[in-house]
């Protein structure tokens, strides 16, 4: 354990060397994931124009691609990741639609009003919030965490919400909608992971919370809790190694989920068809159980 027991007093804290690997590079992993989309586009975003963070690889790549192939424009926030976050930028454009890609840390509120700016300045409008982006520290005990890896896990999961809703707020109209990323830690619990399941905890206390400010402005806020998915997230470093071998075989489902199998429970929560919806969370978890 450091002696580094203190409140870090920064208003902002750099990514920390804890895991060097990540955020990971998703063209590294072995299997490689599945986020194509699985069925052709029926419209249901027509018109619309999206931006989803963490949308460089995994659940973030998977959902900006099935929202272009559903009509969306799409922009994607990264935090470094440059070649994937082409991959995906390329994967939109064939599928019809246009693309913008933004780099840079989203714990940084400055970044955040840049990045939401520049869908405005590109499209004119903001129609799709998808808050995504994420890190992940493991620790077996909590003394292990240090205040800088405490601060750094909020700054990003959290931070970076209310963040970007507050640039965004003043660009959604009726009808809009905000799609949040929680987990299944947040109902389970994870003793490896303090921190990150404590602000998938507030996330979805921010989600129902929001969606009560909101919903009488015409505004939709849900989130989506996902279990054990393949992704860069665990494999780069996100995960012990023992851990990662014998990623999600603990689901009922006996597997890890795929980013696709994820990605249309953004879609739902993003068009029309949950128009009656808001302050809920969907569990695409592998069938595990939880209450919420």
């Amino acid at each position: 354990m450091t002696d580094d027991t203190q409140t870090i007093e920064k208003g902002h804290v750099e990514p920390i060397d804890e895991e060097p690997k990540l955020p990971g590079h998703e063209r590294k992993l072995d299997p490689l994931p599945d986020w194509e989309p699985r069925y052709p586009g029926s419209g249901r975003l027509k018109g619309r124009v999206a931006l989803v963070t963490g949308g460089d690889s995994g659940i973030g790549r998977a959902t900006a691609v099935l929202f272009a192939r559903e009509g969306a424009k799409v922009a994607i926030a990264y935090l470094s990741e440059t070649d994937d976050a082409h991959m995906t930028m390329d994967a939109i454009e064939q599928e019809g639609s246009e693309a913008e890609c933004f780099s840079g840390d989203l714990g940084d509120p400055e970044h955040c009003r840049k990045v939401v700016q520049g869908v405005i300045d590109k499209w004119g409008r903001l129609d799709v919030l998808v808050n995504n982006a994420g890190e992940q520290h493991p620790d077996k005990d909590i003394t292990d965490i240090t205040a800088e890896q405490l601060q750094r896990t909020f700054q990003t999961n959290i931070f970076s919400m209310f963040y970007l809703v507050q640039a965004a707020r003043p660009h959604l109209q009726k009808g809009a909608a905000i799609i949040n990323t929680t987990s299944v830690t947040m109902y389970q619990g994870s003793p490896g992971l303090l921190d990150y399941s404590a602000t998938k905890g507030a996330i979805t206390a921010f989600t129902r919370s929001l969606s009560e400010n909101l919903v009488k402005e015409g505004i939709r806020v849900n989130a989506v809790a996902p279990g054990p998915i393949w992704t860069p997230l665990n494999p780069c470093g996100g995960s012990p190694p023992e851990k990662v071998e014998h990623f999600g075989e603990d689901t009922p489902m006996g597997r890890p989920g795929q980013p696709n199998e994820v990605a249309p429970s953004f879609l739902f929560l993003a068009c029309e068809d949950s128009s009656y919806m808001s302050g809920q969370v969907l569990h695409p978890n592998g069938g595990t159980v939880v209450n919420g």
